[in-house]
């Protein structure tokens, strides 16, 4: 199996950057449509207009949810404007849909998240839901975007949880790459693992356990700051890299197992993801002090360690089981740690979690 390592044509990332993006756009197409967030229409029109600055284009607003209707709502869309290139503008799931529809339309893709709330916007994949918001898929695209622009101004303005939601998400990077690396599981770019990857996924846990709380008290009071520049990167790119690179494995599908159940999906996607870690922890028989550390780093940070925290404060033994046997199904990344897991195995290690995250606090 030959070792590859999947990254974007270009990564830019600044305080400001967003102004720089018609000059990138003129490198990829003549005229773009560019999948907004309600949000930022409704709030960063002026800004947004003034990175695209004189570049033609069509502003189609997402549809809230990253489903299979929204991605054929939206390549109809492309065809009908004549667009020669996709942006997306937005959070998580505007980007992932955005990636999406350029796969179908067969053109370039530049992403320019709002947020550093996920690590989606650099990699290859799209993450598709169902329009209620149950996971449905993995999208595996061809490509990684063309463009990935980050501008940490807006992620220092956005809501502080968006940025702790990307650590909750990139504080599962380094656990899913080492639990790949020991199985000798296939990345999620379909090679194995290079030392580059192995080593950036190390790299974000690193940065995120030193930085992270100083980013969070920037974020909280709407600046930029060196920390927060490094957690952005970790967030968005090395988290990036290193899930794809790396690979994927027990966090990702709890989480989306999680996703089942419908109390748990007014939280962010790295909230889930978050507790889901210190579940593959648990089921890893990681050494206490390993858990200590990162449930003391999650309570710090505000990110759930307990069920009751996932909206979740008495589920019975058959909500849980269908979390864990919606996360062991056939296709999921759970089946890349270095030994079988079942069902039975995950129900276990989540009441295991919820009980030592309840001593915890």
């Amino acid at each position: 199996m030959n070792r590859i390592l999947a990254s974007p044509g270009r990564y830019v990332q600044g305080a400001n950057a967003l102004q720089s993006l018609h000059e990138y756009l003129g490198k990829l197409g003549s005229k773009a449509l560019v999948v907004v967030d309600p949000f930022v229409v409704d709030n960063m029109q002026e800004v947004l207009s003034g990175g695209l600055a004189d570049f033609p284009n069509e502003m189609e607003r997402f549809g809230g949810e990253s489903s299979r209707p929204e991605v054929d709502r939206l390549v109809e869309q492309v065809k009908s404007v004549g667009a020669d290139v996709v942006v997306g503008v937005g959070g998580g799931k505007t980007v992932d849909t955005a990636k999406a529809v350029a796969h179908y339309a067969g053109l370039p893709v530049a992403i320019v998240p709002t947020t550093a709330s996920t690590d989606a916007p650099c990699s290859a994949l799209s993450v598709l839901y169902t329009p209620e918001g149950v996971f449905d898929s993995y999208l595996f695209l061809p490509k990684n975007p063309e463009l990935v622009l980050m501008d940490t101004q807006i992620v220092a303005e956005a809501p502080v949880r968006f940025l702790v939601s990307g650590i909750g998400d990139a504080l599962a990077t380094h656990f899913e790459a080492e639990a790949c690396a020991h199985s000798h599981a296939a990345n999620v770019a379909g090679g194995a693992m290079t030392e580059a990857a192995r080593s950036l996924a190390e790299l974000c846990f690193d940065t995120l356990m030193e930085y992270g709380y100083q980013a969070k008290l920037a974020a909280e009071r709407k600046v930029v700051t060196p920390a927060l520049e490094r957690v952005v990167e970790a967030n968005t790119l090395l988290s990036g890299l290193g899930f794809e690179s790396g690979g994927l494995a027990a966090a990702h599908a709890i989480h989306n197992g999680f996703t089942a159940l419908e109390a748990t999906n007014s939280l962010y996607h790295g909230e889930k993801v978050a507790f889901s870690t210190l579940v593959q922890m648990v089921l890893e028989d990681r050494p206490a002090h390993e858990i200590d550390e990162v449930m003391e780093f999650c309570v710090m940070m505000g990110l759930p360690v307990t069920l009751e925290e996932l909206n979740l404060p008495s589920p019975s033994k058959e909500d849980l089981m269908k979390v864990a046997e919606a996360a062991t199904v056939k296709e999921e990344t759970i089946h890349n740690m270095p030994f079988p897991v079942t069902a039975e195995l995950v129900y276990n290690a989540i009441v295991a979690t919820d009980a030592l995250g309840r001593d915890y606090l």
